[in-house]
C-alpha cells in the first residue's frame, strides 16, 4: 500500500532507492543518512523548525542511558497486542520509543519535524522509514495506519483521526500530575501539577479510551544525566538561570518519572 503521500498535491509518492516521485512530477531525494524530507520550505514556521540539535543529543544520551525504559517497555506492552500492520511515531525525536515499535507492528513510520532528530534516528534504526514532516499536515494517505503514537508531542487530533484506519488505535503519552516534581521544586517558585486529563477532551466524540496506566520511575542522576534531563525538558528555559545553576551543581540527584499512557479506540 502506498501509504505516503506528497506533501505539496497529496498524491502518492512512488519510492525509489534514491528519489521518491508523485504523479505531479514533485520528487524528494532520500538523504545518505537513509531519510526524506517532506517539510517543504512553505510548510516551515521557523528556519530550522522544532528541537535544536543540543536538545536532540541531550535526550538521546538520557534516554539511551536506560533512565526511561520503564516506559518504553509499557508502550510495546500496550501496542503489541493489537496486531497492527502499520504504526505512525509522531514527534518521534531521535527514535528511542520509535525503535522498539518494531515489536507492534512490522511496518513503522517516524516523523518529526527537527531535522537533526530524524537524522540521528535514521542512522540507528535501519528498518524504519524516516521523515522530516509537519504532524499538522501528515503526508499519509487517508486510513493508512492502524496505530497513532505521540509521545510529549502536539495533539493533531483530525490529523490523527484522518490517517488512522477503521477501529485504529493512538496511544498519548504525557506527563502524570506529580512528574519530575522534585526537580521543579528546585526550579521554580511555585510548582502546578501537570494535567494529562486535559488531553482527552479533545478526542471526545470521534474515539474512544481503550485503557489508561501510569508508570511510575525513581530516578538517580548524577551530574552529567541531571544536566541532560534539563536540556530536554522545557522546565529548563522556563527557570531562573541561578536556580537552574544551583540545581546543575548538584553531585546526585532523587527524584521520580511519572507519566500518563492513555490509548484510545477511533470509533
Amino acid at each position: 500500500m502506498l501509504r505516503i503521500i506528497c506533501p505539496l498535491c497529496r498524491q502518492p509518492l512512488q519510492r525509489q532507492p534514491a528519489v521518491w516521485k508523485c504523479p505531479w512530477g514533485h520528487s524528494f531525494d532520500v538523504a545518505r543518512g537513509g531519510y526524506v524530507n517532506l517539510l517543504p520550505v512553505q510548510h516551515k514556521n521557523s528556519l530550522e523548525p522544532g528541537d535544536s540539535a543540543e536538545m536532540v543529543m541531550a535526550r538521546r544520551a538520557f534516554l539511551q542511558a536506560g533512565h526511561y525504559q520503564p516506559l518504553r517497555e509499557a508502550c510495546v506492552a500496550l501496542l503489541a497486542p493489537l496486531g497492527a500492520q502499520a504504526l505512525l511515531d509522531v514527534g518521534c525525536g531521535e527514535g528511542y520509543y520509535t525503535g522498539a515499535f518494531t515489536a507492534a507492528a512490522p511496518e513503522v513510520i517516524g516523523l518529526d519535524i527537527a531535522k537533526p532528530a530524524i537524522r540521528l534516528a535514521a542512522k540507528r534504526f535501519l528498518d524504519i522509514t524516516w521523515l522530516v514532516g509537519s504532524a499538522a499536515l501528515l503526508p499519509l494517505a487517508d486510513a493508512s495506519v492502524d496505530i497513532v503514537c505521540s509521545l510529549f508531542s502536539q495533539l493533531q487530533i483530525a490529523e490523527m483521526q484522518r490517517v488512522l484506519s477503521p477501529g485504529g488505535h493512538v496511544l498519548v503519552v504525557t506527563p502524570a500530575a506529580d512528574h519530575l516534581w522534585s526537580v521543579r521544586e528546585q526550579l521554580f517558585d511555585t510548582v502546578q501539577p501537570h494535567e494529562p486529563d486535559k488531553f482527552l477532551a479533545g478526542f471526545e466524540g470521534a474515539f474512544e479510551l481503550h485503557t489508561r496506566q501510569e508508570v511510575r520511575v525513581s530516578l538517580s542522576l548524577g551530574q552529567p544525566a541531571l544536566r541532560q534531563l534539563l536540556e530536554m525538558t522545557p522546565y529548563a528555559w522556563k527557570a531562573k538561570p541561578e536556580k537552574r545553576a544551583a540545581l546543575e551543581s548538584r553531585e546526585t540527584f532523587f527524584t521520580q518519572a511519572a507519566f500518563s499512557l492513555m490509548l484510545l479506540r477511533k470509533v
